[in-house]
């Protein structure tokens, strides 16, 4: 997920598993929360919304035929009461709850699906998550602008759907899940027009009650909402411009309650060192990699040796240290957090001596010149120094190229421009907890065309086939072969060494002690930077 961040350190998170009905079950009901951001927010239509600040806004807005339990991994029926696979893989059938309702008060019939899928697929919504539904028959024509509609979605009466594949998919209950298959009415997109991102109308926790530009926006609860006591909260109220800085002063005044943009790097250590707010953070690790990509395609990354000796040359302890220790060392694409995750991989082990005496095989004993890319916003450029210094000991010269981000993207999506990119702030962040969401865009032949996201332009057709076999593994019975065959994939992309997987960010959030919920609602893999259907107010009890 393209998730641009404002220092590289937020994202999405996992926790651990936990029944829904153990999540504050028992919690008190009313009361208010203040998240406060820097920037106003772009738009609230799940079609289109695709940054870190408005996935959890929309997440509470709106809502699929599928979810996730809170603070979780694990998928659940969400506007659907049942869900049917063949035993081909092929047809997904659902069943709607009845008596859901929009915000206008209308029921949500199957026709309401329908609608809402081609709309996210049709070319002239210009969704960038439409990629994400090509496994659904029909979609290539749909998204082509030709035929009317997706052929493979068909309703069968008010309360079931029917969705027909072109191929097994595994993951395709997560894409069902994911904020850009939310379910909208089709009046009030109409009705809204263009404007349907600022006068939002969903099924979720909450509805939209203001929203003033550049000021604030303001979520109450939504009192038809389909799960019993939820949401937890009256209120919860964006406000709109603060500093990240000035956002934290009015935390510790006890006028706002998250600071959204995260705790200020600056102020990081002032916090973590203070015991009474340091008891408010909680931390949590992230569906999230940072990685120096080496172009295959450029000399002499084309040379596998020398891409080894990069790997050995990295201190990554150092430069978790530059960023105040809110990371752990990576040794692989996947992070920690994600299914697939090689717990017994050691990696490529920090020793400049052993990558100096690789390079001299190579034929590079008096080292290379090349360049690095950066994007241009602190921690950034300090990082890519490390790596320049690293680089140094071991007799490459590598000049930084620090530039503003979309500098940076375009050179990455030209085959022969960028030799090293260093992707802090551009990060990948998984749209859903799968290890095929790390493969595609960023290391599979798909990803590596002219502007796309693979940008060590590491194609090996071999392993793009055994990704292919490895998400048409459906079904509960092959779920473990399945992950193994990705972890294998992943182990098999590291002894080629297309990356130098540095660090995987952890997230620290910093809460009021007016607000409460279980750890895992603060660090949620699907809520950034807070579960709000879910968390309450101690105002409350």
């Amino acid at each position: 997920m393209k998730k641009f961040l404002l220092t590289g350190v937020a994202g999405l998170a996992l926790c651990g598993h936990m029944a829904a009905a153990e999540v504050n079950a028992d919690a008190p009901m009313g009361g208010t929360m203040t998240v406060t951001y820097k920037d106003d927010v772009a738009t609230l239509d799940p079609a289109i919304g695709y940054d870190w600040q408005n996935w959890s806004m929309i997440k509470s807005l709106f809502d699929g035929l599928m979810g996730y339990e809170p603070g979780t991994t694990a998928l659940r029926n969400e506007l659907a009461s049942d869900y049917a696979i063949s035993e081909d893989g092929l047809t997904h059938t659902f069943s709607l709850k009845d008596g859901i309702k929009f915000h206008n008060g209308r029921e949500i019939v199957a026709e309401d699906v329908k609608y809402s899928l081609e709309r996210v697929t049709n070319p002239e919504t210009r969704s960038p998550g439409a990629g994400f539904f090509g496994m659904i028959a029909g979609f290539d024509s749909w998204n082509a602008g030709e035929g009317e509609g997706l052929s493979g979605v068909k309703v069968i009466d008010d309360k079931t759907i029917e969705i027909t594949l072109s191929r097994p998919d595994a993951t395709f209950g997560h894409v069902m899940a994911l904020n850009f298959a939310s379910i909208v009415p089709k009046e009030a997109v109409e009705a809204a027009g263009e404007d349907f991102g600022r006068q939002p109308v969903g099924s979720g926790a909450f509805k939209l009650a203001e929203w003033a530009p550049g000021q604030r926006v303001v979520f109450e609860r939504f009192a038809d909402y389909h799960r019993a006591n939820l949401p937890k909260l009256d209120q919860v109220t964006f406000e709109i411009g603060l500093e990240p800085t000035v956002a934290l002063l009015r935390l510790q005044q006890g006028q706002a309650d998250v600071p959204g943009d995260g705790i200020p790097p600056a102020q990081f250590l002032q916090v973590m060192n203070d015991p009474a707010q340091k008891d408010n953070v909680i931390e949590g690790g992230q569906l999230h990699t940072g990685y120096i990509t080496l172009n295959t395609q450029m000399a002499p990354f084309d040379n596998v040796a020398v891409r080894k000796a990069v790997n050995m040359a990295i201190n990554k302890d150092r430069i978790v240290k530059l960023i105040n220790g809110r990371a752990v060392p990576a040794n692989q694409p996947l992070p920690p957090s994600m299914p697939g995750y090689a717990e017994d991989y050691e990696g490529y082990a920090f020793d400049p001596a052993a990558a100096k005496e690789m390079l001299a095989e190579a034929g590079f004993a008096d080292g290379f010149t090349t360049e690095l890319y950066v994007m241009n916003v602190d921690p950034n450029p300090r990082i890519a120094q490390a790596i320049q210094q690293d680089l140094k000991e071991i007799g490459v010269t590598a000049e930084i190229r620090s530039l503003a981000q979309a500098n940076v993207i375009a050179a990455g999506g030209e085959a022969d421009q960028a030799p090293m990119i260093w992707s802090g702030g551009m990060a990948w962040i998984a749209d859903f907890p799968d290890p095929s969401n790390f493969y595609g865009p960023i290391l599979g032949c798909a990803g590596a065309v002219q502007g796309g996201w693979n940008w060590s332009w590491y194609c090996n057709e071999e392993l793009d086939a055994r990704a292919a076999e490895a998400d048409a593994m459906t079904g509960a019975e092959n779920a473990d072969a399945r992950i193994e065959a990705w972890k294998s994939i992943y182990l098999d992309v590291m002894a080629d060494a297309p990356w130098v997987p540095v660090f995987n960010e952890q997230r620290f959030t910093l809460t009021s002690d007016k607000i409460a919920g279980d750890d895992s609602l603060f660090v949620d893999p699907v809520h950034i930077p807070v579960n709000y259907d879910y968390i309450y107010s101690k105002d409350a009890e």
